[in-house]
């Protein structure tokens, strides 16, 4: 039988492969998004944008739903608190979804310019305010989030959806956009076709730059601004500026996140620059990766830390479900992210190739 504490090790590292997932997979979808109205300029250069997305975004999007599943599953106290200090921030995120397959479905039923604009532009707000409320979520974590309980375990949160839009929480959620809009350009540069392609390697390049310059302010401030949370082996928990980097202090490899984060970040550039768009999609898929493992890394064990009680804060040690729970979990994972593994390298393997303008006008079954 699996230790106890070695399964909510495990569940900390399944749920951050599945958030990596998420933001591998459907990010470029919502980078593309976000270009759709700046980076194509006719009717059928939009077309090739949304389907260069749009035989995989469903998919992708899935990656989404069983990370919040999860969470609800091994993190029960974290989903509540989550969706009690977060709801309208939440909902939002939800309301914009929305526009993404309505979006994808209906721009092309109708042959008229405003009808397509205005769903085009529906899609850019479906795709680039989950992008910026995503980041502002977990810049508000490491500022510490202001709930605590009361002596029946009733959460009380102190907090605003207005008070959640602070500038550090701003700019970690411009790290998020610049993020995904470097990934997709650098999708599109792989899927796309005709002008689109020298035009994403432009955005792929100032992208890969902002995302650089912004994750680089954002941790100074980390370090030096914002206070930062560690737990002590007697259960206390101390706040001051800079603890969030503590971590970094055990173990040499952890400095691994932070570096693929940077480094990615602008080897992509450099491949969009050099013209190697394999390069560039790989590049930026290994700073995407490196951007979230750092947020993992630097919160460790903190979940969710409270600003009001920090005493209070939800760890993966104290907030995670029973050893069963986990366990039953865990065989499902066992058995079932194999199956979706294959199944969605699959897929891809399928639906390769670049999307032309001659192959949208052609096939009446795309969008």
């Amino acid at each position: 039988m699996i230790d106890y504490d070695v399964l909510k090790v495990v569940w900390w590292a399944l749920i951050g492969v599945l958030l990596i997932g998420f933001a591998l997979t459907d990010g470029f979808d919502m980078g593309a998004g976000m270009l759709l109205p700046f980076i194509a300029r006719t009717d059928i250069e939009r077309r090739v944008v949304v389907n260069s997305v749009g035989a995989t975004w469903e998919g992708n999007q899935v990656w989404l739903v069983t990370a919040g599943a999860a969470i609800f599953a091994a993190w029960p106290m974290v989903y509540a608190t989550a969706f009690s200090g977060f709801y309208i921030a939440l909902l939002l995120v939800l309301f914009s979804l929305f526009f993404r397959p309505v979006g994808f479905d209906y721009r092309s039923k109708v042959q008229d310019q405003r009808w397509r604009s205005t769903w085009d532009w529906a899609l850019f707000v479906g795709s680039a305010v989950p992008a910026l409320v995503f980041g502002v979520a977990f810049g508000n974590l490491l500022e510490g989030v202001p709930f605590q309980f009361d002596a029946d375990m009733r959460l009380a949160y102190g907090g605003s959806f207005w008070a959640l839009l602070n500038p550090f929480a701003l700019l970690c959620g411009l790290v998020s956009v610049a993020m995904l809009v470097m990934h997709g350009a650098a999708f599109l540069r792989l899927k796309a076709s005709g002008v689109i392609v020298a035009r994403a390697a432009y955005v792929n390049v100032g992208a890969g730059i902002a995302t650089f310059a912004l994750f680089v302010i954002a941790g100074a401030l980390i370090v030096t601004v914002v206070p930062g949370y560690q737990l002590s082996g007697n259960g206390s928990v101390t706040t001051a500026k800079g603890l969030w980097v503590s971590n970094y202090g055990f173990d040499v490899w952890f400095s691994l996140a932070p570096a693929l984060g940077l480094t990615g970040a602008l080897a992509s550039a450099l491949c969009a620059h050099r013209n190697h768009p394999v390069g560039a999609f790989a590049a930026s898929s290994v700073s995407v990766a490196g951007v979230i493992l750092t947020a993992g890394v630097s919160m460790f064990p903190f979940v969710v830390p409270s600003s009001t009680v920090p005493l209070q804060s939800l760890t993966m040690w104290n907030a995670t479900s029973s050893r069963l729970t986990l366990q039953i979990m865990l065989v499902a994972v066992a058995v079932c992210l194999p199956i979706v593994l294959l199944y969605t390298a699959w897929a891809y393997r399928v639906m390769f190739g670049r999307v032309t303008a001659e192959s949208v006008e052609q096939d009446h079954a795309s969008y």
